[in-house]
C-alpha cells in the first residue's frame, strides 16, 4: 500500500474520538469562549491544593502523603512550565462552557488516588508505603516527566520548522513517547496507593483517551511518505532494539 494514501483509524476509535471531541469541546452547544488549556491548567494548579486539603481533612501528615504531594505537585508545576515555554496547539482550542466543565470534572478523576492514599476509607492499619516502593515511584515519575517534556519539546520545535514525520530523537524507537511519559507519571502515583481503583481510572484514560488519540494520530500520519517503513521499525509505546 502506498505510504501516501490516507488510512482510516479503527471504527471504534473514530467513534470514541468523535465522542471525546463533543463532550470536551461542543457539549450542549453555544459559543466557544473558553480555551481547553484553561480547564487543564486550573486542574494542575488546584491539584497540590486539593492534596493539602486532604491531608488536613484526614489529619494525615505521614511520609506517604508528603511524598505524594511532592511528586504530583512537582509534575503539575512541570506541566505549567511546559505550557508557558512551548504551548501545545491542541490545548488552545476554544470550547463551550459545558465542555470546559466536563473536561475539568474528568481530570478530577486523577484526585481519586490521593484521596484513597490520604483518607481512612481503605481502613488500613497504616498508610505508610514501603521505602522500596517510594523509590520506584519517584524514579518512574522523574523518568516519565523527562520523557514527556523532552518529546513534546522536540515535536513542538521540529514541526515549527517543517511538517511531516518525526523519526529521530525521542521518536526513533517509539511513535508516541509523550503519551508513554504521561502514563509513567500517573502509574508512579497509582503505585503509592496500592489499590485497584486508581488503576481502573488509569485504564479508562489509557484506553478511551490515550489509545484513541494515538490511533487517530497514526491514521493522520499515514499520508506521509515513509510511514509504513517507520511504523514497521518502531513500537507504539514500548521501545525495543530493532
Amino acid at each position: 500500500m502506498n505510504g501516501t494514501m490516507r488510512r482510516e483509524a479503527p471504527r471504534w476509535a473514530s467513534w470514541l474520538g468523535a465522542f471525546n471531541v463533543y463532550v470536551t469541546q461542543d457539549l450542549l452547544g453555544g459559543p466557544r469562549q473558553i480555551k481547553l488549556a484553561w480547564a487543564i491548567n486550573l486542574h494542575k494548579i488546584l491539584t497540590p491544593v486539593v492534596v493539602v486539603l486532604f491531608m488536613f481533612r484526614f489529619r494525615n501528615f505521614g511520609e506517604a502523603a508528603w511524598v505524594y504531594l511532592a511528586l504530583h505537585g512537582a509534575y503539575c508545576f512541570c506541566w505549567l512550565l511546559k505550557h508557558s515555554a512551548f504551548r501545545d496547539s491542541r490545548w488552545e482550542t476554544r470550547v463551550t462552557i459545558a465542555g470546559a466543565v466536563f473536561t475539568f470534572v474528568l481530570l478530577a478523576s486523577y484526585w481519586v488516588a490521593p484521596f484513597l492514599l490520604i483518607s481512612d476509607v481503605l481502613e488500613r492499619p497504616s498508610n505508610e508505603v514501603p521505602s522500596w516502593l517510594i523509590a520506584i515511584s519517584i524514579s518512574l515519575l522523574v523518568l516519565g516527566t523527562a520523557t514527556m517534556m523532552t518529546s513534546d519539546c522536540q515535536k513542538r520545535f521540529t514541526l515549527a520548522l517543517r511538517s511531516g514525520l518525526i523519526t529521530d530523537g525521542m521518536f526513533r524507537r517509539i511513535r508516541h513517547p509523550n503519551y508513554l511519559g504521561e502514563m509513567m507519571v500517573y502509574a508512579s502515583l497509582a503505585l503509592l496507593v496500592r489499590h485497584w481503583i486508581p488503576w481502573a481510572v488509569l485504564a479508562y484514560w489509557w484506553v478511551c483517551v490515550f489509545l484513541v488519540n494515538m490511533l487517530m494520530i497514526e491514521a493522520s500520519l499515514a499520508r506521509y511518505p515513509g510511514w509504513a517503513d517507520y511504523k514497521r521499525k518502531t513500537s507504539m509505546l514500548i521501545p525495543w532494539v530493532v
